[in-house]
């Protein structure tokens, strides 16, 4: 390849972490394979699964299978950046998809975007069986990329971010010590340095099911205030990024409040877990009260699921 053709159409490496989620593997994979754009390769990392994950991925040629005892998503996504070879990349969760032109889009944004370390497009949900459930739209962006993701995660579903390897190479690989939001937090280290930019283009479908870690509400929230409160000492001298930080916490924390109180109302409620939801309801009662004064912002997406049995959900 000359030197033209790589600056425009450079590799991208997408790398699929993959833990006991042999079931949808095979649709993640074939996502990557419809791309309209021509120069990618796929990885696999199996993250010590014990069901057919390998079987599947090893199935696929165009794959590049890496096997390690399990150490977690951000330990996954890591050697999958280390064993992978594009200047681009993309991490595609096995239970999410990706969208024919998806990396097309990417590429094109980071072409004209020469100084931003990464690019994120948009997204909607599907349902457990692969049918749509509803795109999400996000506010407009204020202009200060920092303030914005203080906020709220912007990008909140992580296969709609293609990023720069170099990167990488400034800010770190995902820390190893979250159970979640491990990318929110990278967002972080990148956004305080490098400037990012978001592009119109639908990229990614996020898969919504019983096993999803963001159904995880109590762990969730936990991981968001986490990374958060991680935040505080980057901007101690500056009232308007402590008061984003602050609206930040709110909205996290009334945000997971509804997603609580939404799973244990029908025709949510799964009779297998709802001891568990209760357990974690009474938790954020007792640890983070405030979540249940800003419960407001969202019940009207409560009423909505419960009138039409489909899923709202927002960006946090």
């Amino acid at each position: 390849m000359n030197g033209t053709r790589a600056a425009t159409c450079p590799l991208v490496s997408v790398v699929i972490p993959c833990f006991n989620q042999a079931h949808y593997l095979p649709e993640a994979i074939e996502s990557v394979l419809s791309q309209s754009y021509p120069l990618v390769e796929i990885i696999v990392v199996d993250d010590g699964s014990i069901d057919d994950t390998a079987k599947v991925a090893a199935s696929y040629p165009e794959v590049r299978l890496f096997r390690q005892s399990n150490q977690g998503l951000s330990a996954a996504r890591n050697r999958g950046l280390r064993e992978s070879r594009g200047d681009l990349l993309v991490f595609l969760d096995a239970d999410d998809r990706l969208l024919p032109g998806g990396l097309s889009a990417g590429v094109a944004c980071l072409h004209e975007h020469p100084e931003c370390a990464f690019a994120y497009g948009q997204y909607q949900f599907i349902n457990e069986d692969g049918t749509l459930n509803k795109r999400i739209e996000r506010a407009p962006a204020s202009g200060d990329t920092y303030a914005d993701f203080l906020r709220e995660n912007r990008v909140a579903m992580h296969a709609a971010v293609m990023y720069r390897r170099w990167v990488f190479e400034r800010v770190g690989g995902f820390n190893k010590r979250l159970k979640a939001c491990e990318d929110y937090e990278m967002y972080f280290r990148i956004v305080r340095r490098f400037p990012v930019v978001e592009h119109p283009a639908l990229v990614a479908e996020y898969r919504r099911h019983p096993g999803s870690m963001s159904n995880h509400a109590r762990k969730m929230l936990e991981s968001a205030l986490t990374v958060l409160d991680g935040e505080a000492v980057h901007i101690e001298d500056d009232p308007d990024l402590q008061a984003a930080l602050q609206e930040g916490r709110r909205r996290v924390a009334g945000y997971y409040t509804f997603r609580l109180v939404r799973s244990l109302l029908p025709p949510n409620i799964d009779r297998r877990n709802w001891r568990r939801g209760l357990a974690d309801l009474w938790w954020l009662l007792r640890k983070h009260p405030g979540g249940f004064i800003h419960l407001r912002l969202w019940l009207p997406s409560i009423v909505d699921s419960r009138n039409t049995g489909r899923s709202e959900y927002a960006s946090a």
